[in-house]
């Protein structure tokens, strides 16, 4: 595979011929560093980086002033798959799963009543509060791209497509849904789904942006609206570790302490948090509790 400098981008367009916008993502670097911090099956690491494309597609597709994650969970051979990219590009992924993991792994490997849920915080300029949003929806498809597809049509009544690609160490995601008050003639949605078909995940993981939109829609007259950079890092931090603790209340936060420490670890990074007894005890003595804080994840 050749390496091209779109790269760990996120990627909007227009096709304004036939009034459908547009998101491509690649996956470089960024997916691996989250595949590299958990040994997982070939199977589990390519649903992982699928799923990771998709949460980064999705800040594409809607205004995030927050985060979004996207979290499919079952009680199957696929526990959960999480995904998490901020408004500043920033991603994060972990998957849980249970051996033996079925051969192909499809969506039903998390089981009778799994739920895919797509939550978006949002904190806009000037407010001190975020607003939070969370769609739900069962898990009922063949992959992972269908079931977004389903999602988003669901949600937004709105036609959409979405490819989702692991090529070993890289991972990719398109997207294509038609605007809203676009033109009704259905022969402009339907072209463009037809161009769609004829992509594949191995040229979609591996062609340039451009070479790629070239190649597919030359004749809907692309316009590239705008790029921006993604990258590995973690939101976890000791302030939301000091919150968990805090929202757990002082008796049960003192019963994590083993012979005087308690210890933290991200599933995410890896990064660890300790705490003495005396570092325990100032959480409480220093502020008050706060019911609800956020879990670490």
């Amino acid at each position: 595979m050749k390496t091209h400098p779109d790269r760990d981008t996120l990627t909007r367009f227009l096709l304004e011929r036939s009034g459908v916008r547009g998101v491509v993502v690649h996956l470089d670097q960024t997916w691996r560093e989250i595949a590299g911090r958990t040994e997982y099956p070939l199977a589990v690491a390519a649903r992982l980086g699928e799923t990771c494309a998709a949460a980064a597609l999705f800040t594409g597709h809607a205004k995030i002033d927050g985060r979004l994650s996207v979290q499919l969970r079952g009680t199957g051979a696929l526990r959960t798959l999480f995904a998490e990219c901020t408004a500043a590009g920033t991603l994060r992924g972990i998957a849980q799963f249970q051996e033996p993991v079925p051969s192909p792994l499809t969506p039903r490997a998390f089981g009778p009543g799994s739920l895919m849920a797509i939550t978006i915080e949002s904190t806009p300029p000037g407010a001190t509060e975020s607003t939070r949003y969370q769609g739900l929806v069962s898990l009922d498809a063949d992959n992972l791209a269908e079931a977004f597809e389903s999602y988003f049509e669901q949600s937004e009544q709105l036609p959409t497509r979405v490819l989702l690609a692991t090529q070993g160490d890289r991972a990719a995601g398109i997207m294509l849904q038609k605007l809203p008050g676009a033109s009704p003639d259905p022969e402009d949605w339907n072209r463009c789904n037809a161009l769609f078909e004829t992509l594949g995940g191995e040229e979609l993981a591996d062609q340039p942006v451009t070479t790629l939109l070239h190649r597919l829609f030359h004749e809907e007259r692309v316009k590239l609206l705008d790029r921006r950079p993604l990258s590995f890092a973690c939101s976890c931090s000791r302030g939301r570790v000091e919150d968990m603790f805090r929202s757990l209340g002082a008796e049960e936060a003192r019963q994590a302490l083993v012979d005087g420490q308690a210890e933290v670890h991200c599933d995410f990074c890896g990064q660890a948090y300790r705490f003495d007894a005396e570092q325990m005890e100032a959480l409480f003595s220093l502020a008050p509790e706060a019911p609800g804080s956020e879990r670490l994840q």
